[in-house]
């Protein structure tokens, strides 16, 4: 007579097989559990200040950190937080496109020349996508301004203003200003800016003046002339600094005073005019949009005051002459659950990372991949309409937690982006009743992908231009 006992033994095994895979989120060897009630907190909860003044800062070992904060907490109260996710999608949809645009135009030699403006730039962002202050001191004053990677000039409102938007601060006066200069017209800094640009054109209505302006793609723009002054970050002094003084500003900053520019360039970045005193490196921790939730902007590069929980991992920065204000990465794979995803796209060439997007852009091919696993992965719970870029949406009003598989980027050199988990879903609804993976693709295949800041939540970014590498690591951001 047979044994029974091996053959159920067997039929259970089979059993257990069968149920992990018609519920996918039992099945993937790599999770994290994502509170929903905290995460709804997280989000929209919580006290909300009208200004975001005198944020705090501190020397270290030779570095500087100045604390940032998300730009949602110091524009005033938020009636409508379902409507604010909603118009965010929107306009970075609009961001995402112009940049597309802008890097077609620069990389053909396209750029058109624009009226008014002895240095005309590009740059197609949308303001409104730039989450992310820290507050410094610009002549003697405060000015709060918005960080952003993607662009190389640093500029601020000014007095007299022929038009500016509304901001929480004074206009900074530079006749107030006794360290205040002009740039001219005919200096070797204005014709680096001219050079770095790509762009050529005549001095404007003063001949001594080095004008600018720089476009955004919604119709925003910034015009004035470049000065200098002396800036303090925190306590570390920089003089002489060269920044755009705006006389003519257009658009929705969000309150701030201006614009702080950590691009790549060589001569009028953040990064560049303080490359003596922090050797070309900065890193940034991006806190969520939690009221009390503060990160840090350390410029300098001592690892040793960092709070990475996680050793930190490198990959080269790749050159890219014709889009020099940018940081490109060659992006090897991308893992969901711990599964490595094979697509021929990850071979292609570099992919853009960027403080001033929200989600991050996927080649079609690459999101088709990414998609169908995470799908088969997280199975089992009730769909959501997609909405404006986001098309794998749940509803997932009825869970107080859900387990939800990994999201790792791996770079060039073994480095890796773990996603944390804050940064997998977004929000579209308060309720969570339309919660999406907030991933979105480009449109087409020869667009270039780009990291967002909600993918780089709670991480430890290293960018060491000297060296031409940038580091990972996870932290949980804060400024103490």
């Amino acid at each position: 007579m047979v044994d029974a006992k091996p053959v159920f033994q067997v039929l259970l095994h089979l059993l257990f097989l069968c149920l992990c895979s018609a519920n996918g989120v039992q099945s993937f060897k790599e999770k994290k559990v994502l509170k929903l009630q905290e995460f709804r907190w997280r989000q929209h909860g919580g006290t909300r200040s009208t200004v975001c003044l005198s944020q705090k800062s501190r020397k270290e070992k030779g570095a500087t950190i100045l604390e940032i904060k998300h730009r949602d907490y110091c524009s005033g109260k938020i009636v409508d937080w379902d409507k604010k996710q909603q118009k965010r999608l929107i306009f970075d949809d609009l961001h995402v496109r112009s940049l597309q645009s802008q890097f077609k135009n620069r990389v053909s030699g396209r750029i058109k020349d624009l009226s008014e403006a002895q240095i005309p730039l590009t740059s197609g962002i949308r303001l409104q996508t730039l989450n992310y202050i820290v507050t410094v001191e610009l002549g003697g004053r405060n000015m709060t301004v918005i960080v952003d990677t993607g662009s190389d000039l640093t500029w601020v409102q000014c007095q007299p203003c022929k038009l500016c938007y509304n901001q929480q601060e004074p206009l900074f006066n530079s006749s107030a200003s006794p360290s205040y200069k002009s740039v001219l017209c005919n200096s070797s800094t204005c014709q680096a800016l001219q050079f770095d640009t790509g762009n050529s054109g005549a001095c404007g209505s003063n001949p001594t003046s080095c004008n600018y302006v720089v476009n955004y793609g919604d119709g925003s723009y910034t015009r004035g002339e470049l000065g200098s002054d002396h800036l303090s970050l925190g306590a570390t002094p920089v003089n002489n600094f060269v920044f755009g003084c705006g006389r003519n500003n257009k658009g929705l900053f969000g309150g701030a005073s201006g614009l702080m520019g950590l691009g790549r360039s060589e001569s009028v970045s953040l990064v560049s005019q303080t490359s003596a005193l922090f050797g070309g490196v900065f890193s940034y921790c991006l806190p969520t949009t939690e009221a009390t939730a503060s990160g840090s902007l350390i410029m300098g590069g001592d690892a040793s005051i960092y709070k990475n929980s996680t050793p930190i991992s490198y990959t080269r920065m790749v050159p890219n002459p014709e889009l020099s204000t940018f940081y490109f990465l060659n992006l090897t794979g991308i893992s969901i659950g711990g599964v490595a995803l094979q697509n021929q796209s990850f071979a292609s060439g570099g992919i853009l990372i960027d403080s001033g997007t929200v989600i991050s852009r996927l080649a079609p091919s690459v999101y088709k991949a990414v998609k169908a696993e995470f799908l088969k992965q997280f199975s089992g719970y009730p769909p959501a309409p997609g909405f404006a870029i986001l098309d794998t949406c749940f509803n997932l009003s009825a869970y107080q937690e859900v387990s939800i598989p990994t999201l790792k980027f791996h770079f060039e050199g073994n480095a890796e982006l773990n996603v944390d988990v804050t940064g997998i879903f977004y929000l579209v609804k308060t309720d969570a009743s339309q919660i999406c993976l907030a991933l979105a693709s480009l449109s087409y295949e020869d667009e270039i992908g780009i990291i967002g800041n909600y993918q780089q939540k709670n991480q430890r970014v290293i960018y060491n231009t000297k060296d031409s590498k940038l580091g990972f690591a996870e932290e949980s951001c804060s400024f103490i």
